[in-house]
């Protein structure tokens, strides 16, 4: 059965009659049905209302002939994750701005992810350098090689967004697929570097303060 993530909880949903509906409006009906063929100014309405939180998603997609450029997230605006405050605000900044233009401008997308990662690098390694390039250097022996070679990827495709081609005849563009990828590549970085290290520091908060209040007892018993 297939599944939808609430943006605002993260439970999986089933897609069912009682947590999705779907209504076609158009210019010449406004009755909500759905067409045996869609007229041309028809848009595809769909809410998904999430049974753990209650929160509704609701997306606006061109179906019509004359709407297929219609793409819109109405609620929430973007995919973007709401993070904790434990991450930077200039992180969590471009986090949301990438995310929020991916279907607008994929390439300004692809230059956020870039910048939000630079951030990340300088903020919980302690990396800064004159360029991106030097400083993703600097990190290749501090995490596994096939996350190195990511991070460079998204590196070279922010870059596409942030610099013009030698040749300005030679267009080189990045689609929403592909810039979804490097907000996925972001949301990786920041659960195992942020969200991880948070965890791991509230679990050995945790096992000491247990330890601390059992040695009190056994001195009282004593």
């Amino acid at each position: 059965m297939a599944g939808f993530q609430c943006p605002y909880c993260s439970m999986i949903m089933p897609i069912t009659n009682q947590t999705r509906s779907t209504q076609y409006p158009s210019f010449n009906d406004s009755n909500g049905l759905k067409y045996s063929s869609y007229p041309d100014s028809c848009v595809e309405i769909t809410f998904n209302c999430c049974p753990n939180c209650g929160q509704l998603t609701i997306k606006a997609t061109g179906v019509g002939q004359h709407v297929k450029d219609i793409n819109l997230k109405i609620r929430p605006r973007s995919s973007a994750r709401q993070y904790p405050a434990y991450i930077p605000d200039a992180i969590r900044a471009d986090y949301e701005e990438a995310c929020s233009i991916v279907d607008l401008s994929p390439k300004a997308s692809a230059t956020l992810a870039r910048r939000c990662l630079q951030g990340m690098i300088r903020d919980y390694w302690g990396i800064s350098d004159k360029t991106l390039f030097l400083e993703i250097s600097a990190l290749k022996d501090r995490i596994q090689p096939d996350l190195w070679v990511s991070i460079d990827a998204l590196r070279q495709l922010g870059n596409i967004g942030a610099h013009m081609e030698k040749d300005t005849n030679v267009i080189v563009d990045i689609d929403a697929n592909e810039a979804n990828s490097l907000i996925k590549l972001i949301e990786l970085l920041i659960k195992e570097w942020y969200i991880a290290r948070e965890d791991r520091k509230n679990l050995f908060e945790n096992i000491q303060g247990i330890n601390n209040t059992k040695q009190d007892a056994r001195k009282n018993e004593d």
